[in-house]
């Protein structure tokens, strides 16, 4: 009988074990995939290349089957860097604010218009819009892809914000625009 209760015993204490040990793995499994889809989620900066021109784009037009951009290209900076330019360039507003404002800097000095085609298939990236006409469905979606028609119709859809006030990283390969990331702007 003592024997039975300590068998009972152990038994029961190695279900103990084994539960907790599969409510801890399942745990670790959420946290990784709770971290994993937040990462996709957060902020990022987008990496400067030679491919790569950021600009404010000033038109998209369809010209005869062919997606045409006019953009004025600007130089985007952000973090020390934007703190750094932005020091030299306006260095009483450096001494007083101590830094880039909002974490970013932005120097246009040839705002000459550029004409990009866009390829098409190019891929499109954005991370706020008017999805629905309400301020509410404005919300910031962290590289939220959208079709090429789509992304022509957010351009052209200035109800409730001026999608053309948001600059835009070109990614082009080959003459033509493979990629458009728009860069938020807090």
């Amino acid at each position: 009988m003592i024997r039975r209760n300590i068998l009972s015993i152990k038994g029961k204490s190695s279900m103990k074990k084994f539960t907790l040990l599969a409510t801890l793995m399942i745990v670790a499994m959420l946290g990784i995939i709770t971290s994993a889809s937040a990462t996709d989620n957060e902020y990022t900066t987008v990496p400067k290349s030679e491919d790569t021109v950021t600009a404010f784009i000033s038109s998209i037009r369809n010209d005869n089957g062919q997606l045409i951009i006019q953009a004025e290209p600007i130089e985007w900076y952000e973090g020390a860097a934007a703190d750094q330019k932005f020091k030299e360039r306006e260095k009483e507003a450096f001494e007083e604010l101590g830094g880039a404002p909002d974490g970013y800097y932005i120097v246009n000095d040839n705002p000459t218009l550029h004409t990009y085609e866009v390829a098409p298939d190019a891929q499109v990236l954005m991370q706020i819009y008017d999805h629905d006409g309400t301020y509410d469905g404005a919300q910031i979606n962290w590289n939220e892809p959208v079709s090429l028609d789509k992304y022509v119709a957010i351009m052209n859809n200035n109800n409730l914000m001026d999608m053309k006030s948001f600059p835009y990283h070109l990614e082009i390969q080959d003459g033509k625009v493979v990629k458009i990331i728009q860069q938020f702007i807090p």
